[in-house]
């Protein structure tokens, strides 16, 4: 909705379509109480185009141009707009236009993610590991350059597509990781933003001149990871941890797939970290069992990706694979490196590894301690629970 209405009133009316679409959106759900209109999306079309036109005129907007929209030719074409090819061609144009290189590079994410996957300001810092207010300066920056610098709503030339295309890719990556290690109080996984991030691949692999080996590679990391979001909870919403998922859940459809995708990333010529993940990912799928696990192929594949595109993010899980592989004084010195602050809300994956950690050497009293900072920091209250339950564990 937010794609169309901005290819229709401009980019730089932006604020004011998201505001109309959350007042739609809010109305509906108190007109709808009793009966669903025949068709909800034309209710939606008309709706949240005359309250955008309601907004701007209460800002003095172009009477014309409003007139033109109301009753010209633009009000016939409106209905055009949400055809299934041109939400498609809008959604193209709003995600390479929040990615557009007159915003400054470090604005470029968090604006992304705010107008394609509708995150809030605490999502946003939790995926890029930054501070709250930081988001809200960056979100702010982003306003502020596209009206002094009238960035256009409208899809690169071709010359630009590459490089606006690694920024478009990674905002996809963080929509599917919010979904699938959710920073939400009460919900662990969050399967709309996942199939949201699985819909935006396909849609951007649907472009000829955007296939390449980076997007074939995210596809297939995305598929497999899906694969396994009906194991990653219990019956009552509890977390289950990778070694005692229940392997027979994972969806093989959804594996053929990635593999599909990766046989194509690999026809192209360029490598992306996308391609060492899904290694990653498929080397999990591999096993037959958590102790089958190849965590010295893994080990090697992660070590890889930290010369690539070195990050806390990745040290952390190059910790977690070396104590698998019980090489713990190795795992020590990476942690050791490492500040827990830079984890920003997830400082309690930090806290959780340093208790593994100790559980291995068989510091027990530490491990718990360290568990206990861990409960304290976690957000989400389904991990909070299985933290506690991994304490109770550990003084077992």
């Amino acid at each position: 909705m937010v794609s169309i209405l901005t290819r229709i009133f401009g980019l730089c009316n932006l604020e004011i379509i998201e505001d109309a679409v959350q007042d739609t959106f809010a109305k509906a759900t108190v007109q709808w109480r009793d009966k669903v209109p025949e068709n909800p999306e034309a209710w939606f079309t008309l709706a949240s185009k005359n309250r955008v036109i309601d907004l701007l005129r209460k800002i003095d907007a172009d009477k014309n141009r409003l007139q033109k929209l109301s009753y010209g030719p633009s009000a016939i074409s409106l209905n055009n707009f949400f055809e299934k090819e041109e939400i498609e061609d809008s959604e193209l144009r709003m995600i390479f236009t929040a990615c557009h290189p007159k915003l400054n590079a470090k604005d470029q994410i968090a604006f992304a993610l705010k107008t394609i996957g509708g995150f809030s300001a605490n999502e946003i810092s939790a995926a890029l590991l930054l501070k709250p207010e930081t988001v809200k300066k960056r979100l702010s920056r982003a306003r502020k350059t596209i009206e002094i610098k009238k960035i256009d709503f409208k899809f690169p030339d071709k010359k630009e597509l590459t490089g606006r295309l690694h920024n478009v890719l990674e905002v996809i990556y963080l929509i599917f990781n919010e979904g699938f290690h959710s920073n939400h109080q009460k919900l662990l996984v969050r399967k709309e933003l996942c199939g949201e991030a699985l819909r935006l691949t396909k849609l951007i692999l649907t472009k000829k001149e955007l296939r390449c080996g980076a997007s074939y590679a995210l596809f297939g990391l995305l598929c497999f990871h899906s694969s396994r979001l009906a194991s990653k909870e219990g019956e009552n919403f509890e977390s289950i941890d990778l070694k005692n998922q229940d392997r027979t859940k994972w969806y093989f459809p959804l594996i053929h797939l990635g593999n599909e995708a990766l046989l194509k990333a690999n026809s192209f010529p360029d490598y992306s970290t996308y391609h060492i993940e899904a290694a990653i990912a498929a080397e999990h799928l591999k096993a037959k069992s958590f102790n089958e696990t190849n965590w010295q192929k893994i080990l090697e594949h992660y070590q890889e990706l930290q010369q690539v595109e070195p990050n806390v993010m990745i040290s952390l899980a190059l910790a977690v694979v070396l104590l698998q592989l019980n090489k713990n004084q190795d795992a020590l010195e990476i942690l050791e490196q490492l500040q827990a602050e830079n984890f920003e809300q997830r400082t309690y994956l930090f806290y959780g590894v340093m208790a593994t950690y100790f559980k291995n050497i068989g510091a027990c009293e530490k491990a718990v301690n360290y568990l206990g900072i861990a409960i304290e920091k976690v957000p989400n209250e389904i991990e909070k629970n299985y933290l506690m339950k991994k304490r109770d564990a550990f003084m077992a």
